[in-house]
Formats: structure tokens, sequence, C-alpha cells
């Protein structure tokens, strides 16, 4: 039982341990972007069009990292349901196991023994 309960921990810890430097990331992320957003909007020489890559740039990243994380968390969960369906596996009584018989001592020939 204590198995089960360090594999549920282990497991939570992971997961508040990805979910923490993930957050810190996409924190570092948007501070990056706000910046940068900063530094074009006071650039006048940089095109409309360069301007509009760049959001579609910036929105790209920002759906990739959603869909990581989401991908994550799906993953996670399913990893909670299985370390969650160990215990409840059936597992084989004492009693249903057959007996194992005890192995023989081998017979030598009288060929083998020496004089």
């Amino acid at each position: 039982m204590e198995t089960e309960k360090f594999a549920k921990q282990m497991v939570d810890f992971q997961k508040a341990t990805f979910d923490n430097t993930f957050t810190a990331a996409t924190m570092l992320q948007d501070q990056a972007e706000r910046m940068f957003n900063t530094m074009i909007e006071q650039t006048t020489w940089l095109p409309e069009e360069s301007r509009r890559v760049i959001e579609e740039w910036v929105g790209t990243y920002k759906k990739g990292r959603a869909d990581f994380k989401g991908v994550i968390d799906e993953n996670f969960v399913k990893l909670a349901d299985l370390v969650e369906a160990v215990p409840t596996l059936e597992k084989p009584q004492a009693s249903t196991l057959e007996e194992v018989p005890t192995p023989k001592k081998p017979q030598t020939s009288p060929m083998s023994k020496t004089k």
C-alpha cells in the first residue's frame, strides 16, 4: 500500500514541478513579448508587413506553448489514472498458487563414480 501512495506522491510532485516551471517560463516569455512590443512601437523604420509577421510569430509560439501544456496535462492525467489503477489489478492469492515441486537431486550413473 505504501508503494502506491509513494507513486501517487511522485506523480503529484512531478506535475507541480512542471506546472511551476511552465508558469515561470510563460511569465518570462510574456515579459520578453511586452519589451519587444514596446521596442517595435518605438521603431518607426519597421514596415507594417514586418510588424504583422512578428505578431503572427508571437501568436504561433503562444499556440505552440498552449498545445504543449495541453499534451503534458493530458498525459499527467493518464499517468495518475494508471498509478491509481495498479492497486486494483487482481493480485494472485497465495492459496491459488500451484505448489511448485521440489527439484529432485540428479541421479548419477554408475559410470560417473570415481574409484
